[in-house]
């Protein structure tokens, strides 16, 4: 049995933090100094923090590495189960040329690439974030954008910059189903908080891929139509939020932002160079192998129109993906569905918190038929029968992705082992307590906290079942409003998930850049920073009686 110690250096909460922040720091310093290659920086990071974790807290070294242990098997189940089956539906459609249509339809809305970048990596994005989350948007949307001529780094880079704003509400409001669980505040009420914050981050995330897309001129001559596609995910995302459902605030702010998009372009087609935001060098290019199954190298839009059965079976799987979704919240099929979950206590593992309680840590759960990744492997068998697709085939495609997604999985697994020992042994909680030390100021702080628990994790919804307790106990005693404190840590905790080395892995593997992944971070760091500050500001202000009236 391990009993967790909040401030071992010292009796210090400063210098114990400092020490405890030494596994994030160095996996940092690796991935954005010295550029190495994220699977490598993952382990040698985990060793640093059960270094941390046995020496300096005085964990017994089997507790640590058991710790380690669940949390790689949760890296693998439910997080890469999502990515795994999500990339193979996507392999599938590519192996049966109907992604090629599905490109040619979105290259057709518009042969701007600022919009297409818009178009894709913000609002299909989105709707593929409300649908499964957990890294699918970045995975696919990057491989649209290359198909559509983006250098792979800059593809990489849009990809994770947009999946910011729907992040909260992913995988049908997973995060904030889980921070009401963890704090007992309710979810709606948490839903439409966060519906008052997030919506303010869509309204600039267009603007900042047209910037990375075409710089400052992308700005001056698309900035109506991104500004248009941010109100209108924006407006849609409070509405829903707040007026109609938390799950489904991403799906209708996505499809209401890409009808916008489109219907910006139909009624006024912007000025735009004939190939804007490809240049680039060798070193940014893929394998030639990835090249050719990305469907790289031609013209976008520049085949013949395709049969009307042919872009049908395109945007099937996609139509499949969300029937099975939408029929499995059905409360009814999700009972069912939760009939086969199993809730275990991982072996060997024993922990009390600093206060003497049990800690949740060592429970595993296994829901098999609730996990967003089983859900998109039956969509996965819907769509090899629409698509006439055989067994043997969609072994091949699985193959495929799991040979595309080896070194990502050995990052997620790491990291997640790595998150895992540091809450386990008390590192992470000791730097949340620091944090939450600050009084009245906390509310400037803690967009922060959300920040690092998905920098973490690569997982708002595993953020806020870290810090979401944490939040409330630092809001009662700064006399702030519980719900805005909990609601910032979900929403602060979106902005970590482009630098976290989980999403970074996902992204690198996705456009075939592996062991790039430093590059990618250098690329979206800045932009994670700036959103973060501006969330600060937000939640700071929201906490006063400047805008104390947007708090539910």
């Amino acid at each position: 049995m391990y009993r967790q110690v909040l401030d071992p250096v010292a009796d210090s909460l400063g210098w114990s933090s400092l020490v405890a922040a030494l596994p994030l720091a160095v996996l940092f310093v690796l991935l954005g100094a010295l550029r190495m290659r994220a699977w490598l920086a993952s382990l040698i990071a985990l060793a640093v923090s059960l270094a941390v974790a046995i020496w300096t807290y005085g964990m017994p070294a089997g507790q640590a590495f058991l710790a380690g242990g669940e949390g790689a098997a949760f890296g693998f189940f439910p997080i890469l189960w999502i990515v795994i089956n999500a990339l193979w539906v996507y392999n599938i459609t590519v192996a049966t040329g109907h992604f090629d249509v599905l490109r040619r339809t979105f290259a057709r809305v518009s042969d701007d690439q600022r919009l297409q970048a818009i178009l894709i990596a913000f609002s299909f994005g989105a709707l593929l974030e409300a649908l499964a989350g957990f890294g699918t948007p970045v995975a696919v949307t990057s491989v649209m954008l290359i198909a559509l001529g983006f250098e792979p780094l800059k593809a990489a880079v849009l990809a994770l910059t947009a999946n910011t704003a729907p992040v909260a509400f992913g995988a049908m409001a997973t995060p904030i189903l889980t921070l009401g669980k963890v704090t007992g505040q309710s979810s709606d009420t948490l839903g439409a908080m966060v519906g008052r914050q997030t919506p303010i981050l869509a309204v600039f995330v267009p603007l900042i891929l047209v910037l990375i897309a075409d710089g400052r001129r992308g700005v001056r001559e698309t900035w109506p139509t991104a500004l248009l596609c941010g109100a209108a995910f924006g407006v849609a995302q409070y509405a829903t939020a707040n007026f109609l459902s938390v799950p489904l605030a991403d799906v209708v702010a996505s499809l209401v932002s890409a009808a916008a998009v489109v219907l910006a372009v139909r009624l006024r087609r912007p000025h735009a160079p004939a190939r804007p935001v490809i240049a680039g060098g060798a070193a940014d290019e893929p394998t030639p192998e990835f090249a050719a199954r990305a469907g790289r190298g031609g013209t976008a839009g520049a085949a013949p129109g395709d049969a009307r059965a042919d872009v049908v079976r395109a945007y099937a799987p996609y139509a499949i993906i969300i029937a099975v979704f939408v029929v499995c919240q059905i409360d009814q099929v999700k009972e069912w569905l939760n009939g086969a979950t199993q809730t275990v206590g991982w072996p060997g593992l024993h922990i009390t918190s600093a206060s003497g309680k049990p800690s949740t840590l060592p429970t595993f759960t296994l829901n098999y038929f609730t996990t967003p990744g089983t859900q998109m492997l039956a969509a996965g068998l819907i769509t090899m029968i629409a698509l006439r697709v055989g067994a043997a085939r969609a072994l091949r495609a699985y193959g495929t992705t799991l040979v595309q997604l080896r070194w990502a999985i050995v990052t997620v697994m790491a990291v997640l082992a790595l998150a895992f020992v540091m809450n386990a042994s008390g590192q992470t909680v000791t730097l949340g307590t620091w944090m939450a030390g600050a009084g009245g100021a906390f509310a400037v702080l803690s967009p922060v906290l959300g920040w690092l628990g998905t920098a973490v994790t690569g997982s708002d919804t595993s953020s806020n079942s870290l810090f979401g307790a944490l939040q409330i106990t630092a809001a009662n005693k700064a006399d702030l409003s519980p719900v805005l404190m909990a609601a910032t840590n979900s929403s602060g905790g979106v902005l970590g998930k482009m630098v976290s080395p989980q999403n970074l892995a996902i992204a690198a593997a996705a456009v075939g850049l592996d062991g790039r992944e430093g590059d990618i971070f250098r690329r979206v760091v800045l932009w994670s920073l700036l959103f973060l500050a501006g969330m600060c500001v937000l939640s700071g202000l929201q906490s006063t009686g400047v805008l104390s009236w947007m708090v539910p």
